[in-house]
């Protein structure tokens, strides 16, 4: 059993179901401090934040991630339990396996060997979390936070989310779309049925609001992004009886934003639209992260020439896809890409990944550090 495969099943069997870790970082931890990483715990609230760092000076690249996953879902659903780490036909099943064990498997493996055959010019951290499956509030982002505080600078930073599509390298993500989304709270006047005419419905009221809404063209992207969207995920009104008109409506949706307009300008936008029809609403918003977009040379070229070397093929650039803990960490002006595993088995049930795929990823990972380490 490969190195890589090895610690990529320790990993997975820990049922570490976000915000929590179950000692994921310990084992990762103990596996850099014996190189010569000096370890740092950063805990906020309920969240296991991990930095590691090697090296005394020059540039800092980092390897950046996550322990925590999704729930299972249904266990019957599963060809097996999905925190007992299951090989058959070449294929490693198990929650994580892809999103994102499988990836700091690949990352400690290739950083043992990295440093068993060469001395870094530079500076190699790791900045791990337990909480980027969920709020994401107490994780990456308050470490940077953290870091802006003490003047720590990390100038390139590769994150280890599932980019590939068919094969392993095939795609790297050089950029995210924003994210905001919004909860609108519809206000009408609760009534029977029968005596609509003292009432008002805030269902009623809205139809017309929204399908104006859903009809906005917000821009036409650019050569990076796709336009931006806006989808309704969710909508809840009444009290569960059908002849009562209800007294308030709840719509939550969101938009994949790119970086031709800004969550400011959106807010801005969704008021001018639907206050014309004069109903009663509030909205309160969230916004998940900026659009982030790396065109910088430095990393860009390791990670594709390192790719190439054990591909033989260079990846394709992408920015479609949902959020990471990248939109934390470019803001900082520090160089982002992303490269990982096979995503098709993402979040579902009986989550995989080629053993094979395992060991080429470490072996790309290795000679990226060899590149730019």
């Amino acid at each position: 059993m490969s190195a890589t495969l090895e610690l990529a099943k320790e990993l997975i069997s820990l049922p570490s179901v976000t915000p929590q870790d179950c000692g994921c970082q310990q084992i990762i931890a103990d596996r850099l401090a014996a190189l010569g990483f000096r370890i740092e715990n950063l805990p906020f609230g309920e969240v296991t934040n991990l930095w590691a760092e090697i090296g005394d000076e020059g540039p800092l690249f980092v390897f950046a991630g996550h322990t925590d996953v999704v729930p299972p879902g249904p266990l019957a659903e599963w060809s097996s339990d999905p925190f007992t780490p299951h090989e058959h036909d070449g294929v490693l099943y198990g929650r994580g396996a892809a999103d994102m064990k499988g990836s700091l498997a690949a990352m400690i493996t290739a950083t043992e060997c990295f440093l068993e055959e060469s001395k870094p010019r530079g500076r190699i951290g790791f900045l791990l979390t337990s909480d980027e499956e969920g709020m994401a509030i107490d994780g990456t982002r308050r470490v940077i936070e953290d870091f802006k505080s003490r003047g720590r600078k990390i100038d390139y930073c590769l994150v280890g989310e599932p980019s590939s599509s068919e094969r392993i390298g095939d795609t790297i993500k050089i950029g995210r779309r924003g994210s905001l989304s919004a909860k609108m709270t519809i206000l009408g006047v609760k009534g029977h049925v029968a005596y609509p005419h003292l009432a008002s419905n805030p269902i009623h009221n809205a139809l017309p609001a929204l399908q104006a809404l859903t009809a906005r063209t917000w821009d036409q992207g650019n050569e990076a992004f796709p336009p931006t969207t806006l989808q309704i995920s969710n909508i809840h009104a009444g009290v569960g009886a059908n002849n009562v008109i209800p007294g308030s409506l709840e719509i939550d949706f969101n938009l994949r934003f790119s970086t031709e307009i800004d969550a400011e300008f959106i807010k801005d936008s969704v008021a001018q639209i639907i206050e014309p029809y004069g109903f009663q609403y509030d909205i309160r918003w969230h916004l998940s992260g900026e659009p982030f977009l790396n065109t910088a040379p430095t990393l860009l070229a390791a990670v594709e020439s390192g790719i190439e070397t054990i591909t033989g093929s260079r990846p394709q650039r992408s920015t479609s896809g949902g959020t990471s803990d990248g939109r934390f960490i470019a803001p900082t002006g520090t160089e982002v890409i992303e490269l990982g595993p096979c995503n098709a088995s993402i979040h579902k049930i009986n989550e995989h990944v080629r053993i094979a795929d395992l060991e080429r990823l470490a072996n790309i990972y290795q000679a990226i550090l060899e590149r730019i380490a």
